[in-house]
């Protein structure tokens, strides 16, 4: 029976890991379809967030089958529970490219971002694809140094989604109100996507160390 259950967990840690992965490509091409209105890119990113929610599905139905079979405890139960909360955040992370992908494909042809915050952008979508990629090498490695990279993106990306308020209030920006709606929406998908990615860097920390981290800095062990 442990050797049974032993595989379970592998799947588990495998199907996050592809999750991820998907993920991953997700926020890639949508930054990109974002910065140079690439509609088929965009639609492409569109059409694919099914296989991460159908992922997700399976993932979760795996979990409870776990939960109710095996009875899991201690580590082997923190793993399953974190596995499923941690699912949640990965489909939420590719509901966010999504999101990107339907601002670039709502404006095409003409771009969606401002030639003023363009730089900014770019920067967003190399933060959030870093923190995508880090994050799926986290989740197969489980290196905690790669979870503190993931958190110094995130805080790349805070400041960033700070510099979008400041060009939208500053004496400089003439941009229409549909272009000032699509950068405050696109700064705060980018700045969402890194907070999930923190949050999943936190869980695989209480994994390795049974310590979680909150939002406030507060160290629960447990």
């Amino acid at each position: 029976m442990r050797e049974i259950f032993e595989a379970e967990l592998k799947q588990v840690g495998d199907d996050l890991a592809e999750m991820s992965r998907l993920v991953e490509s997700a926020i890639s091409r949508a930054g990109t379809a974002l910065l140079t209105a690439d509609l088929q890119l965009a639609q492409s990113v569109i059409a694919s967030d099914h296989a991460i929610d159908a992922l997700e599905r399976e993932l979760d139905e795996r979990c409870v089958l776990l939960l109710a079979q095996q009875q899991p405890v201690a580590t082997d139960l923190r793993v399953v529970v974190s596995a499923l909360r941690m699912s949640a955040t990965l489909e939420r992370m590719g509901d966010l490219a999504r999101h990107v992908a339907q601002v670039a494909r709502g404006r095409y042809p003409a771009h969606a971002i401002h030639p003023l915050l363009e730089g900014t952008f770019s920067q967003m979508h190399d933060a959030a694809t870093r923190v995508a990629r880090r994050t799926t090498t986290l989740l197969t490695t489980r290196d905690l140094t790669v979870a503190a990279n993931v958190e110094r993106d995130d805080d790349l990306l805070d400041h960033l989604h700070q510099d979008t308020f400041a060009a939208l209030l500053g004496p400089d920006w003439t941009g229409t109100a549909q272009e000032t709606i699509d950068v405050t929406l696109v700064g705060r998908y980018y700045e969402r996507f890194g907070d999930h990615g923190v949050s999943i860097a936190q869980r695989v920390t209480f994994l390795v160390t049974g310590d979680f981290v909150d939002g406030r800095g507060q160290t629960m062990r447990a």
